[in-house]
């Protein structure tokens, strides 16, 4: 079975940096667009970043400058490289990603979601 698998988060101070993975295992055909979306308490999930199929990348004006996604398709793995974290960062950050599977269905996942703190 397709899922997708998440991990790099933790507690880090101000100012600090992480990197969140998220890799798709199973039998894939095609690993296509992926984005990086925040859950904090009180408040709606929200995008941070997203990178399409070929490389294309958007980001939430709060994280421009600070954050990078990136991709590896030999490894089905999408990277969010976190800079200069503030506190306004921390919360629950799930992976989404659109995949195609050997019996060429064309699927939505999530991952199981990873937590980020950055407090002093």
């Amino acid at each position: 079975q397709v899922q997708l698998v998440e991990s790099g988060g933790g507690l880090v101070q101000p100012g600090g940096s992480l990197r969140l993975s998220c890799v798709a295992s199973g039998n894939i055909v095609s690993f296509g667009r992926v984005g990086w979306y925040r859950q904090v308490p009180g408040k709606q999930r929200g995008l941070v970043a997203n990178i399409s199929s070929v490389g294309n990348t958007n980001y939430e004006d709060s994280v421009k400058g600070r954050f990078t996604i990136s991709r590896d398709n030999t490894k089905n793995t999408v990277y969010l490289q976190m800079n200069s974290l503030k506190p306004e960062d921390t919360g629950v950050y799930y992976c989404n990603a659109v995949v195609v599977d050997y019996a060429r269905r064309t699927l939505g996942l999530w991952g199981q979601g990873t937590l980020v703190t950055v407090s002093s």
